[in-house]
């Protein structure tokens, strides 16, 4: 009997009520490794309706771990709880099932129930709001809509599009795709779906707020504000539409309109943990880091399973935990039902915690469990971004750039600082931006953004043309591109003549840059391989990032990056500046001096001391480049040396040949 036959001759002996003979069924399956998804999840609902709670448990606790987001396993523990009589578990149970996916509507249903019993006749209503919105979808849209949350996006993007042929208008059709396009990156056709969408249903909150979310991703932050400030102005009081305001103010730098939303959205909602956790990173970002302490811990106390705030006090690097927050930390990390995201914010937290208190060991515990939940739940595959690393050194000749010798745009204003994350590329932006020609900006968007859009795929499972399609490019085109990209970043300005994009992972695309801008400055910050490595694997990442959750993951793509900065040096002589970190921090003076030359800057002393610049820093450096340079991070790995043979070993060649 195949896999295939087996799922559905257990689900058939589930209704029929021989559950000893499923799980009989389902233990081929169950004994493969890793198991299967829906076998897990069979195993768990016979074991309820056998009577067997702990055992389901279990059951949830292998198939959460293999699949944390799989709303269906948040709903089945829920049902094992409420059976068991333990409500208020089951409730938090239910909230993250439709969290993970809104579709599930025994969930909501379970909702509604238990709120009206406990007496919350508001949260009872809004669960019945919700409840009515996706019994209202067509069923296509319906069945789009689950396979996307659990995880089926080419399923989900060919039932949306064909619903979409015959219902071209259908918002929440819309919404779908755009959603499938978001997961993938393809930001700029979800972008395209939503403003679609809006010109159809103006009034559609729902999708408005999906339109903030990719205006931010694009950092089209201005636009973005536009879109908060129109549902805000359509409900004024309503605290979801305050803080999404709020959140694009701060955004744009409005950070004293930020905390006045922020402030009026506690009037309402004393307390609220995520308010009060955002609240404390517009503090951090604007360099306020006592107040922002103050707000992370106002939150934990409300709420003292709520990983983010926890998070946001190890993010500040200098804040160091007492020891009854570590034991907080310890028990809610332990505690059952927590939601897939508070454990890895809380297993980075007590890493960081239990690493300041020099008990490595523990600490590495933590930052591996994180990190294990982080990649399971990622769609990084390192073989495929070795293979996207080399068709660039395969496509981007001398030949290439030598037919496009005079094409692109000529304008000499960008700064490109490229690398690894935890590099020291935050510490030179925060050199030069000091500098009074030239401004610091953020980790831009663009460049990627013309990467995706160069695939030119219509759909996810069609072949990527990029880079290939580099050698098909007019030269009308490349300075067109080129244009775009000047005018586009104009927004994140301040009128100085230079300015810098952050984005590290735009090395990847520096044979596109340099064919688009040719006349772009990019500077190369590295750092040695172990120390740039296992800070990668302690942090967590807002976003994207994902080859940094694992030592094996990003041993491999640290020795890709090093081979091809190496092709990119070979094939653009003299165009990149590399800059070693370790030199930065020996000699400070005069590595700011080469990379002003090398700019073609004069020398300026605020960037020698550019932890004085006041400026706002987004980045996981944010308070390290407000201090003064100093070496206490060359060496924090050696500490935890006995368990990194797994990085060493994907190093490879890269450990010890990683300069140029």
């Amino acid at each position: 009997m195949d896999a295939e036959a087996r799922l559905a001759a257990a689900q058939s002996q589930i209704k029929d009520g021989a559950f000893a003979a499923a799980l009989e069924t389902l233990a081929p399956l169950l004994a493969e490794e890793p198991p299967r998804r829906d076998a897990l999840y069979m195993q768990a609902v016979a074991l309820r309706y056998a009577a067997r709670p702990r055992e389901a448990l279990t059951a949830l606790q292998a198939l959460k771990a293999a699949s944390p987001d799989y709303g269906r396993a948040w709903q089945e523990e829920g049902h094992v709880y409420l059976a068991t009589g333990r409500t208020d578990t089951a409730l938090e149970a239910y909230r993250y099932a439709t969290h993970c996916n809104p579709t599930l509507i025994a969930s909501w249903e379970r909702q509604i129930e238990l709120l009206r019993q406990s007496g919350d006749v508001s949260g009872a209503q809004a669960a019945a709001r919700q409840l009515a919105h996706v019994k209202s979808l067509p069923p296509a849209v319906l069945a789009a809509s689950n396979h996307l949350h659990e995880g089926r996006l080419l399923k989900a993007e060919e039932l949306a599009r064909a619903f979409l042929k015959r219902h071209p208008r259908h918002v929440e059709a819309m919404r779908v795709l755009a959603e499938v396009g978001a997961r993938l990156n393809i930001i700029e056709d979800a972008a395209f779906l939503l403003e679609s969408a809006l010109a159809f249903e103006p009034g559609n909150a729902a999708a408005r707020l999906d339109y903030i979310q990719i205006l931010r991703k694009q950092q089209r932050y201005e636009e973005a504000m536009t879109q908060a400030r129109i549902l805000h102005e359509s409900d004024p009081t309503n605290p979801v539409f305050q803080s999404n305001l709020a959140i694009e103010a701060m955004h744009n730098n409005r950070f004293e309109e930020a905390f006045a939303l922020f402030d009026e959205v506690l009037e309402k909602r004393p307390g609220d943990p995520a308010t009060l956790t955002s609240r404390g990173h517009a503090l951090k970002t604007f360099g306020q880091q006592d107040e922002a302490v103050e707000s992370y811990r106002a939150a934990i106390r409300t709420m003292s399973q709520y990983g983010d705030a926890w998070f946001g006090l190890a993010n500040l690097k200098t804040y160091r935990f007492t020891d009854d927050e570590v034991a907080t930390m310890d028990a809610q990390e332990k505690a059952e039902g927590l939601p897939h995201q508070a454990r890895v914010q809380l297993n980075f937290a007590l890493g960081k915690a239990l690493d300041d208190r020099q008990d490595y060991d523990r600490s590495f515990a933590h930052y591996e469990r994180g990190n294990a939940l982080k990649r399971a739940a990622s769609r990084y595959d390192a073989d495929q971004m070795s293979a996207e690393f080399q068709a660039q050194r395969d496509v981007c000749t001398p030949d290439l750039f030598a037919r496009h010798e005079e094409s692109g745009h000529p304008a000499p204003d960008p700064i490109f600082i490229v690398g690894l994350p935890r590099s020291g590329s935050t510490l030179l932006e925060q050199i030069l931006a000091s500098h009074s020609q030239v401004d610091g900006t953020l980790e831009l968007p663009n460049i990627l953004s013309l990467a995706h859009r160069l695939r030119r795929r219509k759909r996810v499972t069609e072949v990527s043309q990029y880079p290939q399609i580099l050698h098909d490019l007019s030269p009308n085109q490349l300075q067109t591109f080129g244009e775009k990209y000047i005018e586009d970043t104009r927004i994140h300005r301040q009128g100085a003549p230079f300015f810098i994009d952050k984005m590290p992972n735009n090395f990847r695309h520096i044979g596109l840059i340099k064919l688009i801008l040719p006349n772009a400055k990019i500077i190369d910050a590295r750092r040695e391989p172990m120390a740039c490595c296992f800070s990668g694997f302690k942090q967590l990442f807002a976003e994207g990032q994902e080859f940094t959750y694992g030592l094996t993951e990003i041993g491999r793509y640290y020795h890709d990056y090093v081979e091809l900065m190496r092709h990119w040096h070979g094939v653009l002589p003299g165009a990149i500046c590399h800059v070693q970190y370790e030199d930065v921090v020996a000699d400070t003076d005069a590595q700011v001096r080469r990379i002003l030359d090398y700019l073609g800057l004069p020398f300026e002393d605020a960037c020698v001391a550019f932890h004085k610049t006041e400026r706002a820093v987004r980045t996981a450096s944010s308070e390290q480049v407000r201090q003064p340079i100093n070496t206490k991070g060359l060496a924090a790995w050696k500490p935890f040396e006995p368990w990194l043979d797994p990085l060493k070993d994907a190093l490879g060649s890269a450990l010890e040949n990683y300069r140029l």
